[in-house]
């Protein structure tokens, strides 16, 4: 599946206020609820957490990847941010983490979801990328950094 399937302009943030891990991880929650009225965003958020009790997804150089399957979703939907400060996130490397990538997929989608993951794993291994959507002025250039393609409005 396309990242641009997965993501949209509103879905992009720049610059995210996080404190901590469970703090990211809330606003995730509601960014990946913008444009989607019918997710429950309580829920999102406590399939991401139950996710990160099993192992950090801080997948390292920066970079975490917090996902999770829910039950009723017919899609896989997709949110990213950049962080104002970098956060302790226990990742893989011990580095904090300045980016994450939000994803969460409906419970049946085993193969699709390890899919997207791998797929993400192999966009943000790119150091150009992520240093292009770390120092990106705006959330569009992110968005155009991410997908290829200019935002849809």
């Amino acid at each position: 599946m396309p990242i641009q399937n997965l993501i949209s302009l509103q879905r992009v943030l720049r610059s995210v206020p996080a404190s901590n891990k469970d703090h990211l991880l809330e606003q995730l929650s509601a960014l990946l609820g913008a444009g989607a009225p019918d997710l429950d965003t309580q829920v999102a958020l406590q399939s991401m957490i139950d996710r990160e009790r099993l192992g950090s997804t801080g997948i390292g150089d920066g970079v975490a990847l917090p996902h999770g399957r829910l039950k009723g979703l017919t899609q896989a939907i997709g949110a990213f941010v950049t962080l104002e400060h970098e956060i302790d996130y226990n990742s893989l490397d011990r580095k904090p983490v300045r980016m994450a990538f939000a994803l969460l997929v409906p419970d049946s989608a085993t193969q699709e979801h390890l899919q997207l993951l791998r797929e993400l794993a192999i966009i943000f291994s790119n150091k150009n990328v992520r240093e292009h959507l770390l120092h990106a002025a705006s959330a569009e250039e992110m968005y155009r950094t991410l997908t290829g393609s200019p935002p849809d409005r």
